[in-house]
């Protein structure tokens, strides 16, 4: 296992994408939750696979960096699963997640999920692999979410995630861990059942749901590869939108905010742009 765990900011545009990699972040996630909000919809897999392949383009190149990205439960049966790996690696992605619920799928973090059969589950994720390997050599990183321990408990999220192993995925993502120990205990079970695969694990650090709030250097300790922050960027904006907003509305000036603001210049040294400058989209 690695010795450090890799932090994935999540970018729900180019601009944030630009931000995570000028910020020195090694990797930046697309989240399916915050594309559909800042998209006016909730997350419950109203958007298409074309809008959410446009978004992963946009942040693999405002990035330039690798891009794990959410596919939500693959926007269909099997051959939608194949023609999701695709369009994502198509896209720039270094890999996607599918998920084990029913659609309409529900936020991994509320309560009332419903799971798929474990068999077509299975069948699911064999897909992607294969379409994995027919478009990337196998590059293309598969990763298995499971909202198990919600639903049916903590064994099934483990007996669901080693089936999906099995069926190819490379990484496991366990959805609503509640304590240090389950992710301990989730880790050290899942690999004692696949000896002799290399199995990377994602783990989730949202806010304001079942996970409590864990440092990266933490997560390391437990066994996990990969800690993604799916809507940090998104309520941290929307957040300060808000309160603008607010203020602008009471006052009617923007003065007492300029302090809060990202000048001009900052804005332009984020894009790389200089007035009066021919702009060239970086060739990453």
């Amino acid at each position: 296992m690695d010795a450090d765990a890799v932090a994935a900011p999540g970018a729900f545009n180019a601009l944030v994408a630009k931000a995570i990699a000028q910020t020195g972040f090694d990797a930046c996630y697309v989240s399916g939750g915050a594309t559909s909000v800042a998209a006016g919809v909730p997350d419950v897999g109203l958007l298409t696979l074309d809008h959410f392949a446009r978004t992963v383009r946009e942040v693999v190149t405002g990035s330039g960096l690798p891009v794990i990205a959410d596919a939500d439960t693959g926007f269909g049966e099997e051959e939608m699963v194949r023609r999701t790996v695709i369009e994502y690696n198509h896209a720039g992605a270094a890999g996607c997640h599918l998920e084990d619920q029913v659609f309409p799928k529900r936020c991994g973090h509320l309560d009332g999920k419903s799971l798929i059969p474990l068999e077509q589950a299975v069948s699911k994720i064999a897909w992607a692999a294969r379409a994995a390997e027919d478009c990337s050599g196998g590059d293309f990183i598969v990763c298995a979410r499971t909202d198990a321990k919600g639903v049916e408990g903590f064994d099934a999220a483990v007996d669901r995630a080693t089936a999906y192993v099995e069926a190819g995925a490379s990484m496991i993502f366990p959805e609503g861990l509640a304590s240090d120990q389950e992710f301990a205990d989730f880790a050290t079970r899942l690999r004692s059942r696949t000896t002799g695969r290399r199995v990377y694990l994602l783990a989730n650090m949202t806010e304001f749901g079942k996970t409590p709030i864990i440092p990266l250097s933490r997560f390391a300790e437990l066994g996990y590869n990969l800690v993604i922050y799916p809507v940090t960027t998104l309520r941290i904006a929307m957040g300060a939108v808000s309160r603008a907003l607010a203020e602008l509305k009471q006052t009617g000036t923007v003065e007492p905010l300029l302090d809060q603001m990202q000048t001009r210049a900052e804005l332009y040294d984020l894009v790389g742009y200089t007035p009066g400058t021919p702009w060239e989209l970086p060739a990453r």
